[in-house]
């Protein structure tokens, strides 16, 4: 996977942003559509269809490609994998829901000193 910036994931984040170009994403994950197909799926005009695939587009996330009069689109992986790979980086650190917070108060409790307490 190339290297990627701080601005190429802010992109990505923000083409996920939106409910619609999610619902893309999914529908793009199933099998390449046209664009009207995608606006038939949504409920959305042709005009909204394809603000959101620009937007998708800009962030590397959907492939076009014309064949004849239609436009189709397929999902691009590596931004997908790129962010999942971001966001594996915290794994980790993981624990179960809280425990960071109660892992923390464990901590404090200890040590007097680390409650921010004078003696």
């Amino acid at each position: 996977m190339a290297a990627r910036s701080i601005a190429d994931l802010d992109v990505v984040f923000g083409a996920l942003a939106s409910e619609h170009r999610r619902e893309i994403i999914h529908a793009l994950a199933l099998q390449p559509r046209s664009i009207s197909d995608l606006a038939s799926l949504r409920d959305l005009s042709l005009p909204a269809i394809h603000k959101h695939v620009r937007v998708l587009e800009q962030a590397g996330m959907v492939r076009r490609r014309k064949i004849g009069r239609t436009n189709f689109l397929a999902l691009e992986l590596a931004p997908l994998r790129w962010l999942q790979a971001w966001v594996d980086q915290f794994h980790p650190w993981w624990g179960t829901e809280g425990e960071s917070l109660e892992t923390y108060a464990v901590y404090l409790s200890k040590d007097p000193a680390n409650t921010g307490e004078s003696q």
